[in-house]
Parts: structure tokens; C-alpha cells; sequence
């Protein structure tokens, strides 16, 4: 699903829904930590190192832990609003690396006890180096787990799942020198864009946990199972990174506070796992599922002309997004449908739109049936359809935002007026305002994609020629390294696509390797950077959301990688050649007609055209 992607169609900050989680009741007590103010000289704040004083004397780990993960989430970019970012308008963060040179300079046991935690819980090697060096002079006892923090390892994984797929809480078991266990769980939710929406650690072994999580569940639709580290590893580390560019930002009582924990505990798992495999449906599979849910009893009350371009938007929704599985409807699903996908996706009359919920229905029932979900849980989704209703027909009869702006406005970053949010301002809206901002907001979002509004404006289609790989400006040292990631690049191509995205590809090869030769240098295999080089381009291209039944984890699973760890040098690249890197849309901005294969040319010079049109 979009990373962006919130409920809700308004103006205003609306709650975003997810999936299923961590079964009421059967979440235990943990640590909670909310996130802690700003830093000074650690002498000025004896609490801070009267709470480490009392956490170390209890002999337990958890409290100190939660500690240290808290102080590093404070440091960490990652929880400032790109949009506050963006207007000048984010915080001053402190420095992790001046909060551990603080800490270096004042020798107590306090802060050699954070020092300690530090030195394995800090996600950068600098970092972790630089408090090893100030250990390296300390010489105050402390208790064996913390002293041999190092020598931690994970003795357990496994997962709790739900039969409609919403989500499913991961779950570490790590045993720390001296015997005591933790166990780590985090929630993760596909709805939402298979996103970490929640997170806690608490004191014991996994078993133990799971028979407590067992014990008090009262839904029958619950599973646990074991499952391979380096899988669980895979599986974590995709929902982190998709967290970091969620807006807004899930916050628990517990999470993102102890997101250095679970990166620390990451970095223990194996690498080389599979991540989460969404069900392949192509289009003659959605055909196939089309026909027979209109042959079934279920489907064929339906006037077929009228619902098989809404059954088409709902099969769209229900593969490419979410979970991915046409035949498992949830409540949860079913409202991000109504009250967000349909309103803000789908362009047509308030008639055609107005019979949705009622072909929603029927299909949920046909597909239930066929998957075998049991009748309770398909009333709890009827019922949801009738729940949500009301809304979703006052809505589609409503002037909207649609696309980004409508993103931006649900999310409360933008007012209806187009313009940023001021909490205190609460002006009336003004329909033609309304889509005056969404017409402005949009087509300079097409600006931004091809280099400016001049460009936009003589963007043409002609397809890409066949082009050559140009060496021009390349160090002789890499070209070794260049030529395997592009041999690759070109297969990927020629066997998923053509040769337009061949160009493109080549050309963006090029930029990044002129641009920053380094990204060649070094232990990384040219599999990795040839998916990075794909990934940019499809996502500057809409590949994976235009249609064409090509995925993410397609591309990371042909080339054998997992996208942790293609990701950061696929950012790399973009900053070669000029590109900004933290780009939070399923869309890539790449600024330039040069990197834009002519059918995503079309479609841009479709939407301007409409655009304009609109607005004369």
C-alpha cells in the first residue's frame, strides 16, 4: 500500500486504522518509556542518572535497555515530520554522538552503564566504536549481562498470525550473558503497507509469552508458529524501514522508543532470509476469479455491465494492496476501501460509485466461501460494509481532494485551502477552494516529476530509442564493477521489460556511477546495486502500481536480495545524479524527461491535460 496512505478524505488530522493486533488482554506488562526532552550536561540531570543508578541496583536488564533505546531515539532523524522538514520547521535534534562524548567525559558508573548499552545498541559503527573507546578506560563493575552485552544471542523466533491476514505480531526470544531471557515483539500490519506499528520487549522467554498471548486470546482465528531467524530478520527490517517513511508516524506508549532495541537485536539474526510474499495475481488470475464470482450465486443477481468496472477497481485494491489476497476481506479492509481508496483513487460518477458497498457484499460472501473463513467472521465484515456506508455515500457525493493533496489533507498537513496546517486556524472550507488546491497541489507534483513547469508543458511521448551505454566520464577502476551491474540490469530488462526501461536504466547506471564512484567500491555485489538501479526506475516509472503485475519483492527476489539492504545504496544513487532520497510517495520524482519511459510520459501529459482543463 502507498506509504502514505491514512483514512479518510477531509481536512484534519483523522486516526488511521490498521489491522489486527496484539489480541486485547493478551499484551503484557512492559516497559513504558515515552521519549525523553532534550539533553544537557548529564551532572545537570541527576534524575536521569538516578534512574540508571536504581535500574542497575534491581540486577534487572529490561529498564536500562528501554533507557538507552529511548535516549537513541532521540537522535534519530527518522521521527521528524518530513513535511515540518521540509518548511524549516522540524526540530533540532541532539547528536548521538555528542551525547556519547558527554557521557565519555563525566566517569560514573551511571554513565558507564549507558556507555555499555551504547556501545551495542546504537545503530551507526562510529558510534558504538566511539563508546567502546570510553569503556575501554572505565573500569566500574556492572552487572554480567551488561558488562557482556556483547555475547547476547537469540534463542528463539516465531509468529502469532490471523486467518484474514491484517497482520502478525514477530516475536525474538534473546538470552543475554548470566541467563536472563527477553523477548521482543513487534506487531506488523499489511493493511497499512506491511509498516511496524507497534513494539515492546518484555522479560522471559518466547514460550512463555505465546502461552500467555494463548491463554487469553478469545478469538479462535489466531495462529503461532515457528519461524526461520533470518526470516524473522527479513520480516523486521522490511517493517522498520517502511515506518520510517510512514506519515504520520504510528506511536505507541512503547514504540518507536524502543526501535533501537529491535535494530540491535536485528543485527543478531542471520541475514539472507525471505521477507513477506504477497500472492501472485496476475491478470488472467483476476479474470478467472472475476468470472467465477459472476457465475456463482453470489455474483450473478449483478447487473455484470454495471459492476465489472467496479469489481475490476476492488480486484486492483484487494492484490495490490494491503495483504494482497482478493479472497480475505476483513473489517479493517473494508473500511480503508470505503472511507479512503475508492473516494481518493477512483475518478467516476457518484452513480456508478454509489453501488460499491452492495457488489462489496456479495463478493466478500463469494470469496469467504471459496476461501473457507468461518461465518463469523464474515458477518463481522458484512457488517463493517454496513457500518461505514453512510460515510462513504455522503462522501462520493462530495467535492474532494483526490490523489497526494488528498493524502497530505488527511493526514492534516495540508487545510482544504491547499495551504499548510496551522492547529489553531479552523477557517471554513470553500468548495472551490478545495479543488483549486487539489489542481494546484497535483500538477505541481507533475512539475516536480519531469524538472519544472516549462518542461511539463512541452513534455512529449515518442518512445525511447534503443541507446547505447554511455561511458563517458567513468574511472577505469570501476568499470570492472559498472559492467557486471549493468550485464545485469539488461537482463532484468530484457526478460521483464523493454527496451525503454533498458535506456532508462543504462542512463541512470551511468549518472550514479560518474556521479559517485564509491557506490562501485567496496564489498557490496553488483546484484544488489542492479536491483537498486531497477528499483529507482520502476518506482520513477509507476512499475509497480500502473498495472502491469510487476512487484518490489519481484525485482529484490530475482536478483536474490532483500530490500534492507538494497535500499540504501539504491538512495545513494539518487543523490548521484541529483535526485532527493527520502522521498516518501510510491512515486519517485526523478526531475527529469531523461529517466521517464514514454508510457509514463503519457500519463503524466494525460493528468496535465486533465488538469488544466479543469481548471478553465
Amino acid at each position: 500500500m502507498d506509504a502514505y496512505t491514512v483514512t479518510g478524505v477531509s481536512g484534519g488530522r483523522r486516526h488511521r486504522r490498521g489491522g489486527r493486533v496484539t489480541p486485547r488482554g493478551t499484551r503484557p506488562g512492559s516497559y513504558r518509556l515515552g521519549l525523553p526532552g532534550g539533553w544537557q550536561d548529564p551532572q545537570a540531570e541527576p534524575h536521569l542518572l538516578d534512574e540508571v543508578r536504581s535500574q542497575l541496583a534491581t540486577g534487572e536488564p529490561l529498564d536500562l535497555l528501554a533507557q538507552a533505546s529511548g535516549l537513541i531515539v532521540v537522535c534519530d532523524e527518522r521521527n521528524v515530520d518530513p513535511f515540518a522538514r521540509a518548511r524549516g520547521a522540524g526540530p533540532d535534534l541532539p547528536s548521538l554522538e555528542v551525547l556519547t562524548g558527554t557521557f565519555a567525559e563525566v566517569d560514573r558508573v551511571e554513565t558507564t552503564a549507558l556507555l555499555a548499552c551504547l556501545a551495542e545498541l546504537a545503530d551507526e559503527e562510529r558510534i558504538r566504536a566511539q563508546a567502546r573507546r570510553a569503556l575501554a578506560d572505565r573500569h566500574h563493575p556492572l552487572p554480567p549481562w551488561l558488562d557482556r552485552l556483547g555475547e547476547a544471542t537469540v534463542i528463539d523466533t516465531a509468529e502469532m498470525t490471523h486467518v484474514l491476514g491484517d497482520g502478525e505480531n514477530v516475536m525474538v526470544g534473546l538470552e543475554l550473558a548470566g541467563g536472563q531471557q527477553l523477548t521482543a515483539v513487534m506487531y506488523i500490519d499489511h493493511n497499512l503497507g506491511t509498516v511496524a506499528k507497534d513494539g515492546f520487549v518484555v522479560d522471559g522467554p518466547v514460550a512463555g509469552l505465546v502461552q500467555h498471548m494463548r491463554s487469553a486470546a478469545t478469538d479462535p482465528d489466531f495462529r503461532w508458529a515457528s519461524i526461520e531467524p533470518a526470516a524473522a530478520r527479513a520480516r523486521l527490517a522490511e517493517a522498520v524501514e517502511t515506518g520510517a517513511i510512514t506519515v504520520p508516524r504510528f506511536e505507541t506508549e512503547t514504540w518507536p522508543a524502543c526501535r533501537p532495541l529491535f535494530e540491535w537485536i536485528m543485527r543478531l539474526l542471520p541475514e539472507g532470509g525471505t521477507s513477506y510474499q504477497r500472492p501472485d495475481w496476475d491478470e488472467a488470475a483476476r479474470r478467472s476469479l472475476a468470472r467465477r464470482f459472476f457465475a456463482s450465486p453470489f455474483g450473478a443477481p449483478l447487473k455484470r455491465a454495471a459492476s465489472r468496472d467496479l469489481l475490476e477497481s476492488v480486484l486492483w485494491f484487494a492484490t495490490d494492496y494491503g495483504p494482497g489476497d482478493p479472497l480475505r476481506w476483513s473489517p479493517t479492509a473494508v473500511e480503508i476501501l470505503l472511507l479512503d481508496w475508492i473516494p481518493r483513487k477512483i475518478i467516476a460518477e457518484s452513480e456508478l460509485l454509489s453501488a460499491a458497498p452492495d457488489l462489496l457484499r456479495a463478493f466478500i460472501r463469494f470469496s469467504h466461501a471459496e476461501t473457507g473463513i468461518r461465518p463469523g467472521l464474515t458477518a463481522e465484515t458484512l457488517a463493517a460494509v454496513d457500518r461505514f456506508e453512510p460515510e462513504y455515500q455522503q462522501t462520493i457525493r462530495s467535492p474532494r481532494l483526490q490523489g497526494p493533496a488528498a493524502l497530505m489533507a488527511a493526514a492534516g498537513f495540508l487545510d482544504l485551502h491547499g495551504g499548510w496546517v496551522d492547529d489553531e486556524d479552523e477557517a471554513a472550507p470553500d468548495i472551490e477552494a478545495i479543488l483549486a488546491a487539489n489542481r494546484t497541489f497535483s500538477l505541481a507534483l507533475l512539475a516536480d516529476a519531469v524538472g519544472g513547469s516549462d518542461v511539463l508543458a512541452r513534455l512529449a511521448d515518442e518512445p525511447l530509442e534503443d541507446e547505447a551505454f554511455s561511458w563517458d566520464g567513468i574511472r577505469e577502476d570501476i568499470r570492472p564493477a559498472v559492467d557486471q551491474v549493468l550485464s545485469q540490469c539488461d537482463s532484468f530488462c530484457d526478460t521483464f521489460l523493454d527496451t525503454e526501461y533498458r535506456t532508462v536504466c543504462r542512463r541512470l547506471l551511468a549518472g550514479a556511477a560518474g556521479g559517485d564512484p564509491d557506490l562501485f567500491r567496496g564489498t557490496i555485489s553488483s546484484e544488489a546495486l542492479a536491483a537498486g538501479v531497477c528499483w529507482v526506475v520502476g518506482k520513477a516509472n509507476e512499475l509497480f502500481t500502473s498495472g502491469t503485475g510487476l512487484r518490489v519483492k519481484d525485482v529484490m527476489a530475482h536478483f536474490g536480495v532483500y530490500q534492507a539492504k538494497v535500499t540504501p545504496r539504491a538512495k545513494k544513487m539518487m543523490q548521484a545524479i541529483g535526485v532527493k532520497p527520502d522521498q516518501g510517495y510510491a512515486v519517485i520524482d526523478v526531475g527529469t524527461p531523461r529517466l521517464l519511459v514514454s508510457s509514463r510520459r503519457r500519463r503524466i501529459i494525460d493528468r496535465r491535460d486533465r488538469l488544466t482543463a479543469t481548471a478553465k
